[in-house]
C-alpha cells in the first residue's frame, strides 16, 4: 500500500481468520496490531461476506433477502410488463445476483445452493406466470437457464477456458498446468489438466480453483 501511496484505514479494516470450526473456535483471544491499532478477528467480514468457517452462509442469506425484495416489487410491475421487459428485469435484478462470483460456492454444500435455486425458480415462475404446482425443470428448460448447481461449475470451466486462453488475469492461469502422461495414451490428445497438489480434506481443499478446474475439465473433456 506504500509502495502506490496508500493508507490503511483500520476504522474500516476487518480481520477474519478461516479454517475448520475445530480451529477457528480457538481463536477468540488472538489480535492483530498495526501502526499502534489492534484488529480482533470477526465470524464474517463485509467482502462477499466471507465467513471463519467458508460456509458462506451469511453471504447466501444476504442475495436472498435481496433477490426477494427485487422480487417482490417486480410483481406488482409484471402485468404492466412485457415478455421481454420483464425478462430484462429479471436478469438485472435477480440473476445477475445469483450468478455473481459464484464460482466460490464450488464445493459448498447442497443446502446452501438450494436456497439460491429457489430464488431462481420464483423468478422463473413471476417471469412467466407459471404455478407453483407446474413442473419447474420444463419452465427452466424453456427459459434456457441453467439450475444454479450447474452454474457454478460453468463458472469455473468458463474461467479455465479463458486462463487457457490467455484471456483472464496470470494469477488465474498460473495455476494451471497440462498433463504430461509418461507414455503415449489414448487422453494424450483430449489436452487434459493436471492439478499439482494433493488435499488432505475434499470439502476444504478441493474447492481450490487449481483442484476444481482440473477435475471439473476432465469431466467437460470426456
Amino acid at each position: 500500500m506504500q509502495t502506490n501511496f496508500l493508507q490503511l484505514n483500520y476504522n474500516k479494516s476487518d480481520t477474519i481468520i478461516i479454517g475448520p470450526k475445530s480451529l477457528t473456535k480457538n481463536t477468540n483471544n488472538f489480535s492483530l496490531s498495526i501502526n499502534n491499532s489492534t484488529l480482533y478477528p470477526s465470524p464474517h467480514i463485509r467482502n462477499l461476506v466471507f465467513d471463519s468457517n467458508l460456509t458462506f452462509e451469511h453471504y447466501i442469506n444476504h442475495v436472498t433477502r435481496t433477490a426477494f425484495f427485487h422480487l417482490k416489487n417486480s410483481a406488482r410491475l409484471r402485468p404492466s410488463l412485457t415478455f421481454s421487459a420483464a425478462e430484462t428485469l429479471i436478469h438485472a435484478f435477480i440473476t445477475s445476483r445469483i450468478d455473481y462470483c459464484n464460482s466460490i460456492l464450488y464445493g459448498s454444500p447442497a443446502k446452501a445452493q438450494n436456497k439460491l435455486q429457489y430464488i431462481q425458480n420464483s423468478a422463473a415462475r413471476l417471469l412467466t406466470t407459471t404455478r407453483t404446482r407446474d413442473n419447474i425443470t420444463l419452465v427452466l428448460q424453456n427459459l434456457h437457464l441453467l439450475p444454479v448447481p450447474q452454474r457454478i461449475p460453468y463458472k469455473i470451466l468458463l474461467l479455465t477456458h479463458k486462463a487457457l486462453h490467455n484471456k483472464a488475469p496470470s494469477y488465474l492461469t498460473d495455476l494451471l498446468y497440462h498433463h504430461n502422461p509418461s507414455c503415449n495414451l489414448c487422453s494424450s490428445d483430449i489436452n487434459l489438466l493436471s492439478p499439482q497438489i494433493r488435499t488432505k480434506h475434499r470439502t476444504w481443499g478441493n474447492r481450490a480453483f487449481t483442484i476444481a478446474a482440473p477435475l471439473l475439465f476432465e469431466i467437460a473433456a470426456t
